[in-house]
């Protein structure tokens, strides 16, 4: 049933979590590199996923599984948790925490691009208008407000950032497109993914001989990033009355997470940075605005 003050709750609770993790992940990469992190996160997220299954006594979903279900989910596991994460956490390892954060939120931008060929929908002039304040922001971050020079601070960083959007673009597309039961899905998406960064970590003979610190970061990325804060927002968007009244809050997150990347990372917060985050937020809710 619906319930609007248990969905502002999970989705506050969300929003906690996620604010967090911009400062968690720059944090955790001084102690691990990028190939074991994900390893850890995603084998957490695995268990975590697997509890709230157990939990909800919902494990019967997962026998009913077929063929075509175990190809969508491996196509969908390749591109997340494998290489959204995998491409993020690397250029979390090459940005300051601000630009790597501010730059992913770019996603909703390309996921409209890329509702044209993948959905075959139409954009109006007016949406066209929406992108290039978004793109706008973009630069301005890139560029540390330097737009006429074009003087990137890390082309390779910020290449990844948006390459990281760019897969989560295209995972949100096809998980529209799957029917299935959201904690099942992400279940299935986060243990296909498990198996390939494992090929992986095995492959580079990458050990876990790593300090405590780097442990205790993947292990809070894999709680708070990839498992625990899916299903609040989940359970936010299944009790609200509207979609609208919650999804609109996920872009707080950004603004608060420059706030703690300030005070826990300890990086200035560029000007540049604010602003060019403001217009990727006012070019997205511009867009969704006249898609109304």
């Amino acid at each position: 049933m619906k319930n609007q003050r248990k969905a502002y709750l999970y989705a506050f609770s969300a929003i906690c979590c996620w604010c967090t993790i911009g400062s968690a992940t720059k944090l955790t990469l001084r102690f691990i590199d990028v190939i074991p992190l994900l390893f850890l996160a995603n084998l957490v997220a695995v268990l975590v996923l697997f509890a709230i299954l157990c939990a909800q006594k919902r494990l019967r979903l997962l026998a009913a599984t077929g063929g075509p279900v175990w190809r969508r989910s491996a196509l969908q596991g390749l591109l997340n948790p494998f290489l959204y994460y995998l491409v993020l956490f690397a250029a979390y390892d090459r940005l300051p925490a601000q630009e790597a954060g501010t730059l992913n939120y770019f996603w909703p931008v390309l996921l409209v691009l890329l509702s044209v060929p993948m959905l075959h929908q139409k954009i109006s002039p007016w949406s066209i208008a929406a992108i290039l304040i978004s793109f706008t922001g973009l630069v301005i971050i890139s560029t540390h407000g330097d737009i006429t020079g074009l003087r990137f601070s890390s082309p390779a960083g910020v290449a990844l950032a948006l390459g990281s959007a760019v897969f989560w673009a295209v995972y949100w597309i096809l998980n529209m497109k799957d029917p299935r039961d959201n904690t099942v899905k992400l279940f299935f998406n986060f243990l296909f993914g498990l198996v390939y960064v494992t090929i992986v970590f095995l492959g580079n003979g990458e050990t876990l001989r790593v300090p405590w610190q780097g442990i205790a970061g993947a292990v809070y990325l894999g709680l708070f990033e990839m498992g625990i804060t899916f299903f609040l927002w989940m359970q936010a968007l299944n009790y609200s009355t509207t979609t609208a009244k919650v999804s609109n809050l996920i872009y707080l997150s950004p603004f608060l997470s420059l706030i703690l990347i300030r005070f826990a990372v300890g990086e200035p917060i560029l000007l540049s940075t604010v602003t060019g985050l403001a217009l990727i937020v006012v070019g997205i809710l511009l867009q969704q605005y006249l898609r109304k």
